[in-house]
């Protein structure tokens, strides 16, 4: 598959992403007023390791069925990650001509619902197994239709909302005492979790690292996560802003209607990478992630209040 599809994809999943997260705005607006460039180091989604049925066969609704559509983008598997505490695991897929394109790493996770308690799986599983909205599968069918890349890529990012109907209001709350990361996928969906500024590529000497960054978003008022995880010498130090919150759309639990509460979408990321000695003499830029700084990011979309 010809790489411009993936490059017209992300570039319409950032205007939409972009556009609910004024946190990416403010970095993309000062960046440029520095006269730097705006790079992507990856783009991360979250799913459901689960079953459901569908016309075809068992569906998955985790990492294989956005799986499918990336690597038939081209993209291929180069690094995985088990968070064992909180049920979670993640694949990290990357693109043979990343450096010739400029495209961004991907970072997809699922939570594995089988491992929850009972009660949990039960109403995650009704939840998107009831009333569900047609599921685009299989997703690689989309990549052989006729058109131009644009058009295709606009197809493909249909893939990237929320596939069943919104989750009754109880459930949410229950779901989310249990797993933040199950409650937020409900609400969302495929939707993009976060991008990530990549500081490398910033070249700009008024942000000359990570540190100066942050620093400078901080200025702007932009709300930051206190530490940047990671070091120099295990090639990766990331940080993030915090998560913005919406109004999402629940299902009143006794007459059935839509009502809106709030809750939080995404955050936005930034990273710096290293030079990291592969072999005695030998270094290279790290080009994966860290398993412990991936936790600690996974919770910067907890809510700690809840309207009820």
């Amino acid at each position: 598959m010809r790489p411009e599809v993936a490059i017209h994809l992300w570039e319409l999943l950032w205007q939409e992403y972009s556009a609910r997260v004024s946190h990416a705005r403010t970095y993309q607006q000062m960046i440029n007023l520095a006269g730097g460039t705006v790079a992507n180091d990856h783009i991360a989604f979250r799913s459901l390791r689960l079953l459901v049925d569908s016309p075809q066969d068992q569906l998955s609704l985790g990492i294989d069925y956005l799986g499918q559509l990336v690597e038939a983008l081209g993209y291929v598997v180069a690094g995985e990650y088990t968070f064992a505490q909180t049920h979670l695991y993640a694949r990290h897929y990357r693109h043979p001509q990343q450096e010739e394109f400029n495209l961004p790493k991907l970072f997809i996770s699922e939570l594995i619902v089988d491992e929850l308690p009972a009660r949990v799986v039960e109403l995650i599983s009704k939840t998107v197994s009831l009333n569900r909205c047609e599921l685009t599968y299989p997703l690689t069918s989309l990549l052989k239709q006729e058109g131009n890349t644009q058009s295709i890529a606009q197809q493909l990012q249909k893939v990237f909302t929320r596939p069943w109907q919104p989750p009754q209001h109880s459930v949410v709350e229950e779901v989310n005492q249990v797993t933040q990361y199950g409650a937020w996928v409900l609400l969302h969906g495929y939707a993009v979790n976060h991008f990530t500024g990549y500081v490398n590529r910033q070249n700009t000497s008024a942000y000359p690292d990570i540190d100066t960054t942050a620093r400078g978003l901080a200025n702007l008022g932009v709300p930051m996560k206190v530490e940047i995880e990671g070091n120099v010498a295990c090639g990766l130090r990331q940080t993030a802003t915090q998560a913005v919150t919406e109004m999402v759309i629940v299902l009143d639990d006794i007459t059935g209607a839509e009502i809106q509460i709030p809750w939080t979408y995404a955050y936005y990321e930034i990273a710096q990478r290293y030079q990291v000695e592969v072999v005695p003499g030998k270094q290279m830029l790290f080009d994966a992630f860290l398993g412990s700084n991936a936790q600690q990011l996974f919770e910067m979309t907890r809510i700690s209040n809840i309207n009820s």
